[in-house]
């Protein structure tokens, strides 16, 4: 089974003038030994495992410089290369190149961002959106879910909420305190009165779209996992309605839901 010890964490609050301790610390560092350790870099890739070790050792250094920039430029990114509303730049742990194309899933790059991302793909065709990072640390842009995926001949578990007008997988925020099975397992009970058998839980995939019934740039991060379950399927309060969905209900649901029916139809799975 694949499943971390632990969810991904916000950052934690810092006191501004150890930050701006921190970066006068990191400047002089990188001053200081950069350039050494650069040099003993290339070394020891170029002797260990030749031509191959230097393009593993640059790739890393340019992805570290695309999160560095990511950072650095984020207020003059918003600005320039996006639409109001838009999945903004800034979140250390994500490179350039995933916040573009981020924006670029939500149609919110600007004239000049589609420019931009153009020029990215005549180097490297669908640059951004293979770029997207889909476990970079939470954000107040990112809602983080996890998802039960139950297939039955071809159709689909779905419940609808108290309140809401579409369907949606069953699912549940992820939880810093707990595992994803432990969090998955608690929830799709609260839900749904089963008990979901972890030692049968296997990882799907990770979806992002638009967050349903919130404004523009706010993304859910679905991780959906398979899992079988005992008991009989009873739903709480909350639940008004449980259905069986194949794939031609796929605009009945949520847009992360689409896309995830649009994955499991080219899978052969949905119907």
């Amino acid at each position: 089974m694949i499943f971390k010890d632990s969810a991904l964490k916000k950052d934690k609050k810092i006191n501004p003038f150890i930050g701006v301790l921190l970066f006068l610390v990191s400047i002089v560092l990188i001053v200081i030994t950069g350039p050494l350790g650069l040099l003993y870099g290339f070394l020891y890739n170029l002797i260990k495992k030749g031509l191959r070790g230097m393009g593993e050792y640059t790739l890393k250094m340019a992805i570290s410089i695309d999160q560095l920039g990511n950072v650095v430029m984020q207020h003059l990114l918003n600005l320039l290369w996006l639409k109001k509303g838009a999945y903004r730049f800034g979140n250390r742990d994500e490179t350039i190149s995933s916040a573009i194309g981020r924006n670029k899933k939500l149609g919110l790059l600007n004239n000049f961002g589609l420019q931009i991302d153009r020029i990215l793909d005549t180097l490297d065709p669908d640059h951004s959106l293979n770029s997207i990072d889909y476990y970079i640390e939470p954000t107040d842009q990112i809602i983080d879910k996890l998802a039960w995926i139950h297939v039955v001949d071809g159709r689909i578990l779905s419940t609808k909420s108290s309140g809401k007008t579409r369907y949606s997988l069953p699912r549940g925020n992820r939880e810093p305190s707990k595992t994803d099975a432990q969090t998955l397992s608690l929830k799709i009970n609260e839900a749904l009165s089963i008990v979901l058998i972890t030692a049968t839980m296997k990882p799907l995939g990770i979806f992002e779209a638009q967050a349903q019934e919130h404004e523009n740039g706010i993304l859910v991060r679905m991780t959906c996992y398979e899992a079988a379950y005992t008991e009989n399927i009873a739903p709480n309060d909350e639940i008004v309605e449980i259905v069986w969905l194949s794939y031609k209900d796929r605009n009945m649901v949520t847009e992360v839901d689409k896309v995830i029916f649009d994955f499991l139809k080219e899978k052969g799975i949905l119907f």
